[in-house]
């Protein structure tokens, strides 16, 4: 039961009983005493040794310990009385415990003159002190000591630490004891002794060695201080200190319960509950009125120091209504922490009301409830009740004080958690509102896209875009606003909107990422002047698809090129200039023009798809490839596929755009053109040759409109435009493209004649009779056209 020292082990009687009553151990020293050899004992009943009925005794409270005298069986035939001192040693390997029973025999040993240990002085001191002799074994004690063990000093006198206290840590104590008397250096030992099954004192122990005379080492004195408060003190600090670290490591509500929970048990409490009003809807503020009872709750997170929490009635994320007499409702009507005991009939009310939790409260015989508040900046939030089973100590006002600490931490991280989840609502609605909300249908490409917003910073600049052109064009843009957040956001929707204004006007890619280089300038500046830190920046992709071509021109401003799929080929990078980040201001952009069969598909993303920490961007980009090779007819099961190929289960840190768009071609059959002689004369024959390519097309009903418009476009451009001049048109299913081309820069514009006015009137009326007109600029000089709108005949 104890280590080996180099004394002598016989002068205490020793043995150790089974939770079966069987002798296990049996020393020298009960040999000693009893005549009874090991062999003779060891195995058989402890009962077998006593010699009629138990002699007096006391037991302490928490049964551990039993002193007293009985009469024992000597092996000669007669009897012993004896002082016996039994510890319960606990818990073997097994699960088992046994019963260390010791007595001493020789006591403290033979006196000498003059011997220091007698000296007692040392016993004066007003802290509990004791004194061990060259064989570690108890000489003196003083009368504290002797109250502390409640142990008479007659008794215990020539017994070792271990068999004194029969706890694990004595036998560090008396290592500890050796080394000064070893070495005759002192040391202090802080060591805990239980109290209960739920409370232990804190002893600080200071170990100096006695000498005598001549110097020598005789023994060793112990001199205990109670340091019990201090050590709770420390703990209440650690766990202060604890939750700090602990709680709110994310700015999720649920989570950030949980971790308050856990914080808790079994620090403080057997089975917590955190329980929480549910916010107002449409991220409003929370209430900062006075509560009314009943009071609904929900339930964010509970811990036990059972597995599985049995103790709960209410299952997270469900909501329960509480009466006034409820623990939870009474804290939250009052403001304040309530501590309610069963032995006081505090709850008798409330259990009446709820018989499950009345039969819960039973089952694990729950005594104490202490309700404490979760409040933030003048708000109620909710409450968490605290209870004990299984600890059989009350609260106490320290345990509420260490309580409301930790919750009112817990309280400003769930505010703060709700604050950003009401901000980033908003924040998300804002940019749902900015992107398209769906892809416009063209002729020229077959599009599907996905976006999704940082997982944990929130939104960001990210957007993408299809826009229709003129000629049956097809503009593609992806862009990423640097930054996160509303302003991130803000940013996003007037870069959306002035691409969209830039392309309406048919700006070339480089050119338009020009002008948008100078929007992103100007609100750089503006951010500068309004307080913030005047850096606005901006990448962005924008690419022209020529159905009738089959041609892409691209151009990129510090973007990832996107990647092409062309039909039976594996996806590959496509090479463009990759061109300053917008905002530099300044700096030239480049366009790239390549041919494309119909059926290549283009992906253009933004950069969060494809960084990431654990992986560098050619990594990505490769995993990319990977996930669109063998590319299917869906391009939306294509999206879902490359974001779970490449993004983490939990969302990724950047935001997320992706588009991806498959090419298509217009017919040669679905396009007509003319070249038009500078003769207003031989208008006339351009105008039968229109009229019957209408019939060829079926579409004789609008032949009127596009005879009139046809004549309006050519006339001004044989009268104002430069040679060569080009009609063309384009039949789309519900529309008719007239496109009139020529090689002068001066671009029409639309007035109103007056009433005198020979001219002035063809404009006006091409743009009464078309869906919508425009002109764009070209290498060789500009495109006057205008839409009309229309169905095949038979429809």
């Amino acid at each position: 039961m104890s280590p080996e020292y180099p004394f002598d082990d016989a002068a205490t009687a020793r043995a150790v009983v089974d939770d079966d009553g069987l002798l296990v151990e049996w020393n020298a020293g009960a040999e000693r005493l009893l005549g009874h050899r090991a062999a003779e004992v060891v195995g058989r009943p402890a009962a077998e040794l006593l010699a009629g009925e138990a002699g007096r005794g006391s037991r302490t409270p928490d049964g551990d310990r039993w002193d007293g005298i009985l009469t024992l069986r000597h092996r000669d035939g007669g009897t012993v009385s004896v002082w016996l001192l039994a510890h319960r040693v606990r818990p073997r390997d097994d699960g088992h415990h046994q019963w260390l029973v010791v007595t001493p025999i020789e006591g403290d040993g033979p006196r000498l003159p003059d011997d220091p240990l007698d000296d007692v002085g040392l016993l004066a001191s007003p802290c509990a002190v004791a004194i061990y002799d060259e064989r570690l074994r108890l000489r003196r004690i003083n009368p504290v000591m002797a109250e502390i063990l409640s142990l008479s000093e007659e008794h215990v006198r020539g017994l070792r630490v271990p068999e004194l206290t029969g706890r694990p840590q004595s036998q560090d104590i008396e290592r500890q004891l050796l080394r000064v008397l070893t070495t005759g250096r002192g040391t202090d030992v802080r060591t805990y002794v239980p109290v209960g099954d739920d409370r232990a004192n804190t002893w600080l122990a200071r170990l100096a060695p006695i000498t005598d005379a001549k110097g020598r080492v005789r023994g060793v004195t112990v001199a205990a201080h109670d340091f019990t408060e201090q050590y709770l003190a420390q703990k209440r600090l650690q766990l202060v200190n604890e939750a700090s670290v602990r709680i709110g490591t994310t700015l999720d509500v649920t989570r950030t319960a949980q971790e308050l929970a856990d914080i808790c048990v079994p620090a403080l409490a057997d089975f917590i509950s955190v329980d929480l009003l549910d916010p107002p809807e449409h991220g409003g503020e929370s209430p900062t009125g006075r509560l009314t009872a009943p009071i609904a709750l929900r339930r964010m997170a509970h811990q036990s120091v059972n597995p599985g929490s049995p103790e709960a009635v209410v299952e997270p994320g469900h909501l329960d209504v509480y009466p006034a007499p409820s623990p939870q409702a009474d804290a939250l009507l009052a403001g304040h922490t309530i501590v309610a005991s069963m032995s006081t009939g505090d709850l008798q009310e409330w259990l009446a009301w709820d018989p499950v939790r009345a039969e819960r409260i039973r089952e694990y015989g729950i005594h104490t409830t202490m309700s404490v508040p979760i409040q933030a900046r003048g708000t109620t939030l909710g409450v968490a009740v605290l209870t004990r089973f299984r600890n059989s100590q009350p609260f106490t006002p320290d345990d509420a004080l260490l309580a409301e600490e930790v919750t009112a931490r817990a309280a400003v991280c769930i505010d703060n958690a709700r604050r950003y989840s009401r901000e980033r609502e908003t924040a998300l609605a804002l940019q749902r509102s900015l992107l398209p909300r769906s892809l416009p249908r063209t002729a020229a490409v077959e599009a599907a896209s996905r976006y999704l917003p940082a997982a944990r910073s929130g939104v960001g600049g990210d957007w993408f875009d299809v826009i229709p052109l003129s000629g049956m064009r097809v503009a593609m843009v992806v862009g990423d606003v640097v930054g996160h957040g509303i302003q991130a956001s803000a940013t996003m929707g007037r870069l959306r909107t002035a691409v969209r204004t830039l392309a309406d006007i048919d700006l070339a890619p480089d050119e338009l990422l020009t002008h948008l280089d100078d929007l992103v300038v100007r609100l750089s500046d503006e951010a500068g002047h309004e307080g913030g830190s005047g850096e606005v920046g901006a990448t962005c992709l924008y690419a022209v698809y020529d159905p009738v071509s089959r041609r892409c021109t691209l151009a990129r401003a510090g973007h990832p090129s996107p990647v092409m799929i062309p039909p039976g080929g594996a996806p590959r990078e496509i090479e463009l200039p990759a061109g300053p980040p917008l905002g530099l201001g300044g700096l030239p952009f480049e366009s790239a023009e390549f041919e494309l069969r119909e059926g290549t598909v283009l992906a253009l993303f933004t950069d969060g798809l494809i960084e990431s920490r654990e992986r560098d961007v050619d990594a990505g980009r490769a995993i990319l490839c990977d996930a669109l090779s063998g590319l299917s007819d869906s391009l939306d099961e294509a999206c879902d596929r490359v974001l779970h190929a490449l993004l983490p289960q939990g969302g990724a840190a950047d935001d997320v755009a992706l588009l991806l768009a498959r090419t298509q071609g217009l017919p040669a059959s679905r396009v007509a053109t003319w070249d038009i002689p500078a003769d207003p004369a031989l208008v006339a024959p351009i105008r039968k040759q229109v009229l019957d390519q209408l019939g060829v097309w079926n579409l004789t009903m609008a032949s009127f409109t596009t005879e009139l418009v046809v004549s309006e476009l050519v006339t001004n451009a044989i009268r104002y435009g430069t040679r060569p001049i080009r009609l063309r048109l384009i039949h789309d299913a519900a529309r008719l493209i007239c496109e009139v081309s020529d090689t002068s820069h001066t671009a029409p514009h639309l007035r109103r004649a007056k009433t005198f006015d020979e001219g002035g009137r063809g404009l006006l009326l091409v743009a009464q009779l078309t869906q919508r007109w425009g002109n764009r600029h070209t290498a060789d000089g500009k495109t006057i056209w205008a839409e009309i709108a229309l169905l095949e005949e038979g429809e």
